[in-house]
C-alpha cells in the first residue's frame, strides 16, 4: 500500500529499486539454476578470462548510459528503461519523440510523465511483437532472410535516428556542426568505432556543449 507520507518522486525509487534488482536477480538467477539442474559449472578461471574481454566495456558504456539518458528519460522513465532495456535502439528516441510531440521538456515534470508513458508503451509493443515473432517465427524466416528485403533490415537503425536527427539538427544546425563534423571524420578514418557508439555519444554531447558554449560566446546564437 502507498504510503501517503512519501512523495511521488520517494516512492519512485523505491519501486525502482525493487524492480532493478528483482531484474537483477532473474538475470543472475537462470545461469545458476542451469548450472544445479546440468551440473555444469564453469571453472573461475574462464570466468574470470572472459570477463576480463568485455566487463570493462560494458561498465564503461553503462555509466556512460545512465548520465547521458536519465535527465532525458527522468526517474520512473529511466527505471522502466533500464529495466526492460534496449535504451538507445528503443526508448530513448520514442521518449524524446513523445516530449518533442507534447511540446515539453526533458527534466520537467510534464517531460516526466509523458517520457514515463512513452517507454511504457514502447516496452508493451516490444513485448508484444517480440511475442508475435516468435509465434511466427518458422513461417516468416524465408521471408526475414530474403535478399530482397535485407537492405531495408540493414538501414533500420539509421532510419531511425535519421528522422529524430532531422527534428534537432533543424532546430540547432549551427550546434550541431561540430559534432557531426567529428563524428563523421572519425568514422571515415577508424570504421571499427562503429560498434563502439554507445561510448562516443556522450563525447559527441560534449563536442555539441562546448560548441554551444563558443557560438553563445560570440553571439551566434
Amino acid at each position: 500500500m502507498r504510503d501517503k507520507n512519501r512523495s511521488y518522486e520517494e516512492m519512485t525509487h523505491i519501486y525502482g529499486r525493487i524492480w532493478i534488482l528483482s531484474a537483477l536477480g532473474m538475470i543472475f538467477a537462470y545461469p545458476i539454476v542451469a548450472c544445479i539442474y546440468y551440473d555444469a559449472w564453469p571453472g573461475i578461471v574462464p570466468v574470470l578470462k572472459g570477463l576480463v574481454g568485455v566487463a570493462p566495456i560494458f561498465w564503461t558504456v553503462g555509466l556512460i548510459e545512465v548520465l547521458t539518458f536519465v535527465p532525458m528519460l527522468g526517474t520512473a522513465g529511466s527505471y522502466l528503461a533500464f529495466v526492460t532495456g534496449n535504451l538507445t535502439n528503443l526508448k530513448v528516441p520514442a521518449a524524446l519523440t513523445a516530449m518533442e510531440n507534447a511540446r515539453v521538456k526533458p527534466g520537467s515534470e510534464e517531460g516526466e510523465v509523458i517520457s514515463t508513458i512513452a517507454v511504457a508503451t514502447s516496452s508493451i509493443v516490444t513485448t508484444v511483437i517480440i511475442a508475435v515473432g516468435v509465434a511466427l517465427l518458422v513461417p516468416l524466416t524465408p521471408i526475414l532472410n530474403s535478399p530482397t528485403l535485407k537492405p531495408a533490415f540493414d538501414n533500420i537503425l539509421p532510419a531511425l535516428f535519421g528522422g529524430l536527427a532531422v527534428v534537432y539538427v533543424s532546430k540547432n544546425w549551427k550546434i550541431s556542426i561540430a559534432p557531426l563534423v567529428f563524428m563523421v571524420v572519425l568514422f571515415l578514418c577508424v570504421p571499427s568505432l562503429s560498434g563502439s557508439v554507445g561510448v562516443l555519444v556522450p563525447v559527441g554531447a560534449l563536442i555539441a556543449i562546448g560548441a554551444a558554449r563558443i557560438l553563445y560566446k560570440n553571439g551566434k546564437l
